[in-house]
């Protein structure tokens, strides 16, 4: 028999709850498998013999949380815990799913969720999930399992994703079956468990299985689009193998940012000396860029993982604007903006925020102003202040994307002359941006709409803001430092418009 050890918080007050209410209550799902992978436990899930919501209710009161009903009819709901100290705490309540817990645990998704610990800390494990742990598998409940829930294709990718697990080859006939059912659940639901596995490791690899699954059309099936859609030298492949590895040497990219030691990835082929480049450069700004991306946009999702969401993106445009001149080299003009469309509808559908969907907008739209930056003389504080005034704080993570594209893009025939640039455009940027952010990217401003209406003897209208630009452009340039300056500029460019 085997047993688990139970964490007393919360477990014991949930377990005296209960008691005080006359119900049964057990531990079960994903929090009995990490206990018994040893993993930390965030969430944990409770099935219970009969009123749910109450226990809910009793233990967010109890332990000063908030309490969310999630499903009055089927009499589930949930607990919010905030410990001193820690990170959020979320606990689900459940009625029983069936006539007792293994009919419960029977018609859950996975056979290694479907586990749950009695009174004495011992294991139900009615569908041989332990033994599906023990051989790093992922197994369906039934044939039935996805069908009764079709978010659960998604999930089945993501937690083998989590646990470096392999599906095993029923359960992924099953999936291929049923993959045209994720079109009926709720966009959010679908939203979530997609973004999830985006933001594991090695996210490449997975979005492979999806599409491998037939599991990716019905979530982003703009992607599918970018298959055999060929590029000019110097890219070597589609458009879709480039996206992925854009997406690969971006979690590269974010490794050597914070200071860790890249690992060999999973597609992409460039000179082991250009990761050190990378750390070299980017490491300097590891402790801002890592606070940066670890900014929550909506829902629990950072500007990391909405970073990996336009970088997936961000060559979407590509089909649509597809040309070939008369040498055969191929070209696609505009699809930046063509792309930041098509982005925005996808996510809008997916019932992403708006901030997010802006966001992408932004990066996806933006995605080659490094290259063009690189490709001039110098870059001026006047093209900076520029760049940012595009692309906002969004600056930081096209300067990244940049970098990742050019690298994926060039792969081992990377020239050292072109690769040094870019890496000076992003230093560059990245400096200003965390260095220099009230000189360059967005001075204080010298004047305001009314002093310049009061000194110029102007109306309120768009000349006013036509004027206020201006002068933080010049501002941003080194051209003026003071209200005098300010105040003279004005004056010359209101005569030169009159």
């Amino acid at each position: 028999m085997t047993t688990v050890h139970v964490p007393d918080w919360p477990w014991e007050v949930v377990r005296r709850l209960a008691g005080e209410r006359g119900v049964r209550v057990w531990p079960v799902g994903g929090a009995v498998r990490d206990l018994l992978l040893a993993r930390a436990v965030h969430d944990w899930d409770f099935a219970v013999e009969r009123d749910a919501l109450g226990l809910a209710r009793a233990v967010a009161d109890a332990l000063g949380g908030a309490y969310f009903p999630l499903d009055v009819e089927r009499d589930a709901g949930r607990a919010v815990l905030a410990p001193e100290g820690a990170g959020r705490l979320v606990l689900d309540f459940a009625a029983l799913r069936g006539a007792d817990l293994e009919a419960d645990l029977l018609a859950r998704d996975l056979s290694i969720n479907a586990l749950a610990l009695d009174g004495t800390g011992a294991v139900v494990d009615p569908a041989g999930g332990l033994a599906d742990l023990d051989a790093g598998r992922v197994r369906a409940t039934s044939e039935h399992a996805f069908r009764d829930d079709p978010v659960r294709l998604l999930r089945a990718v993501r937690v083998a994703a989590e646990l470096g697990f392999e599906i095993e080859p029923q359960t992924v006939a099953w999936m291929r079956r049923d993959a045209a059912l994720l079109a009926r659940p709720a966009a959010e639901r679908v939203r979530d468990e997609f973004a999830r596995v985006l933001a594991t490791p090695c996210a490449a690899v997975h979005l492979e299985r999806l599409d491998a699954f037939g599991l990716l059309p019905h979530v982003v099936p703009e992607l599918a689009s970018l298959k055999g859609v060929a590029q000019s030298p110097p890219h070597r492949f589609d458009v879709w193998h480039h996206t992925l590895m854009v997406v690969d040497v971006l979690e590269g990219g974010l490794a050597a940012v914070a200071g860790r030691e890249v690992e060999a990835r999973a597609r992409v082929d460039a000179p082991p000396a250009a990761w050190g480049d990378l750390a070299r450069v980017l490491s300097q700004f590891s402790e801002d860029v890592t606070a940066h991306l670890a900014v929550e946009v909506s829902g629990g999702r950072d500007r990391a993982l909405v970073l990996k969401l336009a970088a997936l993106l961000h060559d979407v445009g590509k089909p649509r604007t597809q040309s070939q001149d008369a040498d055969g080299r191929i070209h696609f003009y505009n699809h930046e903006p063509v792309g930041a469309r098509i982005a925005a509808d996808r996510l809008h559908a997916l019932r992403f925020s708006r901030d997010e969907i802006d966001r992408v907008w932004v990066i996806v739209g933006q995605h080659l102003r490094p290259l063009h930056l690189a490709r001039s003389e110098r870059v001026t504080r006047r093209a900076i202040y520029r760049y940012y005034r595009a692309t906002g704080c969004g600056g930081v993570d096209v300067a990244l994307l940049s970098l990742a594209d050019h690298l994926a893009t060039w792969g081992p025939n990377l020239e050292a002359r072109h690769w040094t640039r870019r890496l000076e455009v992003a230093e560059i940027l990245l400096t200003h941006f965390f260095e220099r952010y009230e000189e360059t990217v967005a001075p204080p401003p010298l004047l305001t709409g009314h002093d310049l209406m009061a000194e110029l003897g102007l109306d309120p209208g768009p000349e006013v803001g036509r004027l206020l630009e201006a002068l933080r452009e010049a501002q941003a340039a080194g051209e003026i430092a003071t209200r005098d300056e300010a105040l003279a500029l004005a004056r010359r460019s209101g005569a030169c418009a009159a």
